[in-house]
């Protein structure tokens, strides 16, 4: 997470030089201004799909956090209402695992692989969970082709975004708090491959106005490389959510 807001400063660089050589002008105040970048921030959920019983998580502790700047590019002609928005930022995911397990890694499988444990099993009996997540950060490229009603103003009206992204993984890690037998309060953070899929592409869809919108990614590849996840699973990434556009 430091890591990504870290980028934010870059992004908002970025897009104060491309200001400074736009002179489209802006729209009235209370309106959206009139500048060709969009710097998007999609807040939402994740679900592993087709998952074994054993491999479930928490519906709202399993979240997602999406930061993307994009350029759209008019195609078709200046009014024809579709434009091809490559870009590229952050995406990160939580996953919350049930019944107070988390993953580790399995020694049988190799230094890049994990088993799903209960924490009680690695930490012993008498604890106390405070906090238990697992966390996925990538670095990710959006190429997405939207389709604007309003043909004459880009940044006005209802739109349709249909598209992909590649996401290269960057971290993963365990963080996990807890008070042993004697009281003593302890924190792990624990990085990591886990057998993780180091790329990850799916589709993407988004619908909504130029400010603010729905949006849905359907992961086409497994989250976890071929026998180096818990249970040899086979799950891929669902997440869905709302997003707004800071300019």
């Amino acid at each position: 997470m430091k890591k990504l807001f870290g980028l934010l400063p870059l992004l908002f660089l970025i897009h104060f030089v491309q200001a400074q050589e736009t002179k489209t002008p802006k729209v009235p105040i209370g309106g959206r201004p009139n500048i060709p970048s969009d710097l998007k921030v999609e807040f939402g959920f994740n679900v592993l799909n087709n998952r074994p019983a054993d491999l479930s998580t928490g519906f709202f502790g399993s979240r997602t956090l999406n930061i993307y700047y994009q350029h759209p590019i008019s195609i078709f002609g200046e009014t024809s209402g579709v434009t091809f928005n490559p870009g590229f930022g952050i995406g990160t995911d939580k996953l919350a695992f049930n019944d107070e397990k988390n993953l580790f890694n399995d020694p049988e499988k190799g230094p890049e692989s994990s088993q799903l444990l209960e924490l009680t099993e690695v930490f012993g009996d008498d604890i106390q969970v405070n906090k238990n997540t697992f966390a996925l950060s990538y670095f990710e490229v959006p190429l997405d082709f939207t389709y604007h009603f309003n043909k004459t103003n880009y940044y006005k009206g209802f739109k349709l975004t249909f598209g992909g992204r590649v996401g290269f993984l960057y971290n993963a890690h365990s963080k996990i708090k807890f008070e042993d037998e004697d009281g003593v309060s302890r924190k792990i953070k624990d990085s990591q491959n886990y057998g993780f899929e180091k790329i990850r592409y799916g589709l993407s869809l988004k619908a909504g106005s130029p400010g603010f919108y729905v949006w849905s990614y359907f992961g086409l590849n497994r989250l976890f490389q071929e026998n180096q996840g818990p249970f040899d699973n086979r799950a891929a990434q669902i997440s869905f959510g709302v997003a707004v556009n800071l300019f």
